[in-house]
C-alpha cells in the first residue's frame, strides 16, 4: 500500500534483506523481509523503503511476534518502486525505516466496520493476525482473484463482504458477495446504527463511503488510511 512521505523523514534507517516473493494475483504481491533486532511495531502500522530522496510506503501484514516482515504489494508497471520489489530476489537489500503510523485499530462498545479496496486490505490483516475477531469487513476489488487473505478474514470477521465491482453474476460472487462497489453496499444494504468504521484504500473510495456515513450512520467514528 504505497505513498509518498517526506524526504527529511528522521526515522531510523534499518538495511533488510529479501526472504520470499509470493505472486497473490497477476498484480499483488506478498514480500517479506528480514526483521531486524528491536523491530517493534502496532498492527495498522507501516514502514518506508528508502532511496535517496525516494520514500514509498507500506503496511506491515503482522503478526507483531513473526520472525519476518510481510508487506502487500500492488505492482504499478511504471511506478518508482513496486517494480523494483516486483523483481526482488532473496539476499536482494533495501533500506527501510522504522515503522509509524496511527491507522490501528481503537475499540469501543460499537461494532467496527472495516472497509477496504484492492491492497487497502493490508492493516485489516493485520488486525486479524493480532487477534481481531467480530468485526464486518467489506472488501471492494474488481474480480474474486483480488481478494488476498480471504480464508484469514472470513474465519475472523463476524461478517465478510466482497464487494465486486466487475462481477458477471451471482455466480461469480458467492451468496456472502455483492455485485457492486463497497460504498453502495453501505447504502443500500447495511442496517442503520452507530459504528466505528475504519476506511482504507483510495482516496476516492474514502470520499465516496465518508459520504455515505454522513447521511446514514449518524453518530459512527471515522477513521481513515488513504493511499495514492
Amino acid at each position: 500500500m504505497p505513498r509518498s512521505t517526506p524526504a527529511n523523514d528522521l526515522r531510523p534507517l534499518f538495511v533488510v534483506a529479501v526472504t520470499a516473493v509470493q505472486w497473490l494475483s497477476e498484480g499483488t504481491f506478498e514480500i517479506r523481509l528480514e526483521r531486524p533486532d528491536g523491530f517493534d511495531f502496532f498492527p495498522g502500522q507501516k514502514i518506508s523503503f528508502v532511496d535517496g530522496a525516494l520514500r514509498r510506503d507500506y503496511t506491515l501484514l503482522g503478526p507483531v511476534d513473526a520472525r519476518e516482515l510481510a508487506l502487500c504489494v500492488r505492482l504499478v508497471p511504471d511506478g518508482l518502486f513496486s517494480p523494483r520489489l516486483s523483481r526482488a530476489r532473496i539476499g536482494d537489500r533495501f533500506q527501510i525505516t522504522a515503522p509509524f503510523g496511527y491507522f490501528t485499530l481503537k475499540t469501543s462498545g460499537r461494532r467496527a466496520v472495516f472497509v477496504a479496496t484492492g491492497t487497502g486490505i493490508a492493516p485489516f490483516v493485520a488486525f486479524a493476525n493480532d487477534g481481531a475477531r467480530g468485526f464486518d469487513l467489506l472488501h471492494g476489488v474488481r474480480t474474486p482473484a483480488e481478494l488476498y487473505y480471504r480464508d484469514l478474514l472470513f474465519t475472523a470477521a463476524r461478517r465478510y463482504i466482497p464487494c465486486i465491482s466487475a462481477a458477471a453474476g451471482d455466480g461469480e460472487i458467492g451468496p456472502a458477495g455483492f455485485a457492486g462497489r463497497v460504498d453502495r453496499f453501505l447504502s443500500t444494504q447495511y442496517p442503520d446504527g452507530a459504528y466505528d468504521f475504519f476506511l482504507c484504500g483510495r482516496i476516492q473510495m474514502i470520499r465516496d463511503v465518508t459520504r455515505v456515513i454522513d447521511a446514514r450512520f449518524s453518530g459512527s467514528r471515522v477513521f481513515i488510511e488513504a493511499y495514492d
